[in-house]
């Protein structure tokens, strides 16, 4: 009789197991503890201090904010492509050599724009790209590997 109320009791034990795996776990009580639920807002902020993300963060907000941090008209033909967090460099690429020109002249005041909303050193330089330029075409004239008309010889 012993036998078979220890079986009953272990067969309960691991169906109360079950039970607690399928609803998350044991509920944490009446105080606060790690294993409560958090809003996604601040489940995402502790992430991101935990992994120590919080440059990459906030640049990528800038890029999203890019047409308020430096003016629509600039937005219009300029845009930011990535941010290098160890040498805190942000490329931006423009669509035309004018507004390459243009945003290497205000480089200055955009770094010091973007430290001040991000935090002092986050950007140091501010590397501007122009546009690509077209395509290389192979024709049937052409050998292959050569670079153009300065390669004919060899």
């Amino acid at each position: 009789m012993r036998a078979a109320k220890e079986q009953a009791r272990e067969r309960g034990a691991a169906a109360q197991q079950k039970k607690q795996a399928r609803r998350g776990g044991l509920r944490s009580g009446a105080r606060a503890d790690g294993r409560d639920p958090l809003p996604l807002g601040a489940a995402i902020s502790r992430l991101i201090t935990e992994r120590g993300w919080e440059a990459p963060a906030a640049v990528g907000g800038v890029m999203g904010r890019w047409p308020q941090l430096v003016g629509d008209d600039v937005a219009l033909h300029c845009e930011p492509q990535k941010y290098d967090e160890e040498a805190r460099v942000l490329t931006v690429s423009c669509d035309s050599t004018a507004w390459a020109t243009q945003l290497r002249l205000l480089a200055p005041t955009l770094v010091a724009r973007l430290n001040a909303d991000l935090g002092h050193g986050t950007v140091k330089l501010i590397k501007v790209l122009g546009p690509a330029g077209p395509a290389r075409s192979y024709g049937r004239l052409r050998a292959p590997g050569s670079k153009g008309p300065g390669d004919t010889y060899g």
